[in-house]
């Protein structure tokens, strides 16, 4: 969800505040209270929240770069009522941490999400996921269609951009080797204002829990493993190969990820509508999480 990256090119103009990581153990005793737990999964710890009925309909829900499953709290709360909501801090990411084995890929995102339902016993769920967390949707829902009942993208990445182009690693400024030793409040602001429709949201609260997250033990590196990884590709060769109900939400607003990607989505996907919000950007979740999730939850039922 965050281009933490382009910031960290501030930093050369003369910007520099250390910051070490913060201690695991005083993070899991703010963050990961109960409902947390913390499960061994494809050989990796992953940080994940479980709740609502077990027997009730299973829903995932898969947070974008640089965030953590708490994006997700208000939502989650609502929905537990007549759902199974699983949600974790994706790999290189929150309490989750570095993946000891440094794969990155979408081949691992993928063997990752289907390891945990496996752990979960859940053999089948609807995903949502917003930004990265949908990329990661959709590639799952192509390889496993009979794993996936619906499909909730809120501005999921996948498309190209000028600073991404198709089949070519991003360009990591040298500068950007700065960011596992330092985290300007700043800087972190600047990178996730354009998330926002209205930055009156963006409270410092919300900025100190994202920066909490990045400077979980070897999240920074982490990032920087990642996105020395990253080769977009056309998506729509697999974007067709989904057919599951999918619904498309996007605010307007986005500033991450552009609100005209909706219409390539639409061309590319069989079975997939648009949800759009005027006045709401890149989290729609966390902006307006009642507005926002009254639709989506209809969908999810089957009634939308």
């Amino acid at each position: 969800m965050i281009i933490l990256l382009a910031a960290l090119g501030l930093i050369g103009g003369g910007l520099w505040l250390y910051a070490p990581d913060k201690p695991r153990a005083a993070l899991e005793a703010h963050y990961a209270q109960p409902p947390s737990e913390f499960l061994q999964v494809a050989g990796i710890r992953l940080h994940v929240r479980d709740t609502g009925p077990r027997d009730a309909p299973p829903v995932i829900l898969l947070h974008g770069f640089g965030s953590s499953l708490l994006t997700w709290e208000p939502w989650a709360r609502s929905l537990s009522y007549a759902h199974r909501v699983i949600r974790y801090d994706l790999p290189g990411f929150g309490l989750t941490g570095a993946d000891p084995t440094k794969d990155y890929s979408e081949e691992r995102g993928v063997e990752v999400l289907g390891a945990l339902m496996d752990r979960l016993g859940v053999r089948r769920a609807s995903l949502v996921g917003n930004s990265m967390g949908g990329k990661l949707a959709w590639l799952f829902a192509a390889e496993y269609p009979d794993r996936v009942d619906r499909l909730v993208l809120i501005s999921p990445d996948g498309f190209a951009s000028p600073q991404f182009p198709y089949g070519k690693k991003p360009d990591v400024p040298v500068v950007a080797e700065l960011l596992p030793y330092t985290l300007p409040t700043v800087l972190l602001r600047m990178t996730l204002d354009p998330a926002y429709g209205d930055d009156r949201r963006l409270t410092p609260e919300v900025v100190q829990r994202y920066r909490d997250m990045i400077l979980a033990p070897g999240v920074r590196q982490a990032v920087l493993d990642r996105s020395a990884q990253v080769m977009p590709q056309p998506p729509e060769p697999v974007l067709r190969l989904v057919h599951a109900p999918t619904l498309l939400v996007w605010g307007e607003k986005d500033g991450v990820i552009p609100f005209r990607n909706a219409g390539d989505y639409l061309a590319a996907m069989p079975n997939a509508r648009l949800l759009v919000f005027p006045d709401l950007g890149h989290v729609p979740m966390e902006e307006a999480p009642a507005r926002s999730l009254a639709p989506v939850e209809a969908f999810l039922d089957g009634s939308l």
